[in-house]
């Protein structure tokens, strides 16, 4: 039986049987005890009688017509002058079997109605409880999370009703992040618009530019095809850069996690970010065991920490530096980037993290996307990122990847 709250009563009509059963055992006992001491009444007057006529027969042989098992005879005792029928205590022994039976019938119809009463009681109870149940989840279906229904007893419909809450509570959150979602969605879709719309602006206008003025020299013509140019780039990484968050959003993306020595990968990203190094001479410093490992999509490492070294770059002044430093230990990987430049407020470093957002001291360029990935990518290899910085002193990346 699954059903505690039967199972209570099932034990209850098991423990009331059994006092039942045990009180009547007690009146029966009385009963045939009382049933006994007059069948002994009836023997002694018996063997009295007995030898009060017959003098000659003693007691055993009185003793051993009655206790004889042959009783083809039934009126033996009447050949003694002894009729039973008609004695008064055997009457009073037939009303006692009497009373044992229309008792035993009682206490049992007694004990029937009981049980009857009790399994009523229960399925009264069930079907209310089936009927809340049922009206709390037409609430559900209306979208009203609001019920509350939690129940302490430990019966299945109780857990039932309590699971039932906890799914209302779940789908209750799960709207409030939708509209939340929806309301991000909307916000990121003006920002994705205004973020395309500028450069597309710009590039109509100079290509208006190119056609209908005949007066422009070939220096300037070329001028105008290198910013077009440079403003395409700067769509083409930004609608890259967006379809890859969406990948990320949706879980489409699967890492192929191997292990890669750490120096490899901070060779693959000076590499990258080496043109821009050149402009500002600035030089990167790195130090750590160049033995160290870390288990992770090669790939995706190398664009998370090119775009964090790209924002140093960018925050960072003309022949300065940047370091980068990476230590292991039986619990993460830790790699620390600095840079010396001119550092983020305490109103933007908050926010840094977020999509589309520049701050006060961001590159006129910047799209406000590459932080946001860097962040995306790291955490869902297992790691996190947190940012220290001081203005005009210069600003720290931490990362920890967890083993």
């Amino acid at each position: 039986m699954k059903d505690k709250a039967f199972k209570k009563i099932y034990i209850i009509i098991i423990i009331f049987s059994f006092i039942t059963l045990v009180i009547n055992s007690l009146i029966t006992i009385k009963y045939l005890q009382e049933y006994n001491t007059n069948e002994n009444i009836i023997i002694s007057h018996i063997i009295n009688n007995v030898k009060k006529e017959y003098p000659d027969l003693n007691e055993e042989e009185i003793i051993k017509i009655i206790n004889k098992q042959d009783l083809s005879n039934q009126n033996v005792l009447s050949n003694y002058g002894i009729e039973l029928q008609n004695d008064a205590i055997s009457i009073a022994n037939q009303k006692i079997i009497q009373k044992i039976i229309i008792t035993n019938f009682l206490i049992l119809f007694t004990f029937i109605i009981i049980t009857i009463s009790l399994i009523k009681l229960y399925q009264y109870h069930k079907n209310k409880n089936i009927k809340a149940i049922a009206d709390y989840l037409k609430e559900i279906n209306n979208k009203n999370y609001t019920l509350n229904i939690t129940s302490n007893i430990e019966d299945e419909l109780s857990i039932l009703k309590n699971e039932l809450y906890k799914t209302a509570v779940t789908l209750n959150e799960q709207e409030r992040l939708s509209k939340k979602d929806k309301e991000l969605l909307k916000e990121s879709l003006s920002d994705i618009s205004h973020q395309i719309k500028t450069p597309l602006t710009s590039i109509n206008l100079m290509l208006d530019n190119l056609i209908s003025n005949k007066n422009l020299t070939p220096k300037e013509r070329n001028n105008l095809l290198i910013s077009i140019r440079h403003k395409i780039s700067n769509i083409t990484f930004l609608i890259q850069s967006l379809l890859t968050l969406s990948r990320f959003d949706a879980n489409a993306i699967t890492y192929k996690n191997e292990n890669v020595k750490i120096s490899k990968i901070l060779a693959e990203v000076v590499n990258n970010v080496d043109a821009i190094c050149d402009l500002k001479n600035i030089k990167i410093n790195i130090e750590g065991s160049k033995s160290s490992i870390i288990c992770c999509d090669y790939k995706w490492q190398v664009e998370a920490l090119t775009n964090i070294i790209k924002n140093c770059l960018e925050h960072s002044y003309e022949n300065s530096k940047i370091d980068i430093s990476y230590t292991t230990n039986d619990l993460f990987i830790k790699i620390i980037i600095t840079d010396y430049g001119t550092g983020i407020s305490k109103k933007d470093l908050k926010n840094i993290f977020k999509r589309f957002y520049k701050g006060e001291n961001s590159h006129k360029d910047s799209i406000g996307i590459g932080l946001s990935l860097a962040k995306t990518i790291i955490e869902k290899n297992n790691g996190y990122i947190t940012v220290q910085s001081e203005l005009n002193k210069g600003t720290t990346f931490t990362i920890k990847y967890l083993k």
